[in-house]
């Protein structure tokens, strides 16, 4: 019989748009959740989330709980005893102390088979590393805790795919590190969670890293000593990889579904498509209105996305923050488990 999805929600930075954005969520979700079809475990500052529940006027209940036995279908979970009240909006070692802890028994969870997926609500790098957690975001931090040294981001917006060579490093690094190892580890885990979404052809373009993929030699070498045998390598072992293909140009293709995913070379360059088509700007006002899109970690040994923004100190505790992103990131999680085996939850009194 298949399991229920059971998902781990981190709140990140309580001083964030975390909290609303759960509770918006599950507010949301609340339908699913009754039907049995979805369960959720929220791990964070417990009096944060209960905050905002009341101040985005949300009329779900979600209870706290131990982990002792079986817990109900929405729940929330204390990730440490506070030390000091949140400041709202502030960035504070508190604060990023809880981001972290949320994270760690997250993973625990999910390592142990108590969860099935993780679900990251936004945490802020300043306030990580003035609570002495010196990683440069969700994904090295994640990296560490699972002991995986490889890992790789994906950002997913509709039919958009993007995996990332490179992530948080200088752009003169970047070349480095394009090395024919790189390039095919983060073509199988894009092949592996293309076919976990249920892709039948899981087509893959490698994005150039120089102007005309080098211009024959002209603008750089990578391209044609680097990526183009590494490429041909992957063909010839049954990949449907193609490249490399001029930046200026991928993307276009792939939003008209040639490909069902590109691997970019460096961060702007896959983070910049992605984000002009799920950030929606109300053309009168130029605000925000919503924000779209899905932060996949690959290469892990467990399931991992999140929203694809930041914390948004700016507007935290207006109640005005969207809570899109994270309704598709829970998505992906439930897409991504189900495409992999899972046996018999661990100490949840399901089979």
């Amino acid at each position: 019989m298949s399991l229920t999805p059971h998902l781990a929600i981190t709140m990140g930075d309580p001083a964030g748009i975390g909290p609303e954005i759960i509770a918006k969520a599950c507010a949301k979700l609340k339908d699913r959740i009754e039907a049995g079809r979805l369960k959720l475990l929220v791990i964070g500052h417990v009096p944060a989330l209960h905050a905002a529940a009341r101040f985005v006027g949300n009329a779900v209940e979600i209870p706290e709980t131990t982990l002792d036995g079986e817990w109900p279908a929405l729940a929330c979970l204390a990730a440490a005893e506070p030390r000091e009240a949140v400041a709202v909006g502030r960035v504070s070692a508190e604060c990023g102390r809880f981001a972290y802890l949320a994270i760690e028994r997250a993973v625990d969870l999910a390592k142990a088979g108590r969860v099935d997926a993780l679900v990251t609500a936004p945490l802020n790098k300043e306030a990580l590393n003035l609570a002495g957690y010196h990683y440069a975001g969700h994904t090295e931090l994640l990296a560490a805790l699972t002991g995986m040294s490889g890992s790789v981001m994906m950002l997913a917006h509709d039919k958009m795919h993007v995996s990332h060579l490179t992530t948080h490093i200088p752009l003169h690094d970047v070349p480095g590190r394009l090395t024919p190892k790189r390039l095919r580890y983060v073509i199988e885990v894009t092949h592996e969670a293309l076919k976990n979404l249920g892709a039948t052809r899981a087509r893959i373009a490698v994005a150039a890293l120089n102007p005309h993929a080098g211009e024959g030699g002209l603008f750089g070498r990578q391209d044609i000593d680097v990526s183009a045998p590494t490429i041909a390598q992957c063909v010839a072992d049954g990949f449907d990889v193609v490249g490399p293909v001029p930046g200026d140009t991928v993307f276009v293709k792939l939003r008209a579904g040639q490909y069902d995913a590109v691997v970019a070379m460096y961060h702007d360059q896959g983070h910049i498509p992605v984000k002009l088509l799920g950030f929606q700007v109300d053309p009168a006002t130029g605000a925000w209105n919503a924000l779209s899109g899905v932060n996949i970690t690959l290469g892990l040994p467990i399931i991992r996305t999140s929203v694809d923004h930041g914390t948004a100190f700016d507007i935290a505790g207006q109640g005005v923050a969207s809570e899109t992103s994270l309704i598709e990131a829970i998505d992906y999680a439930v897409r991504l488990s189900a495409g992999r085996e899972r046996p018999g939850r661990a100490g949840s009194g399901q089979q």
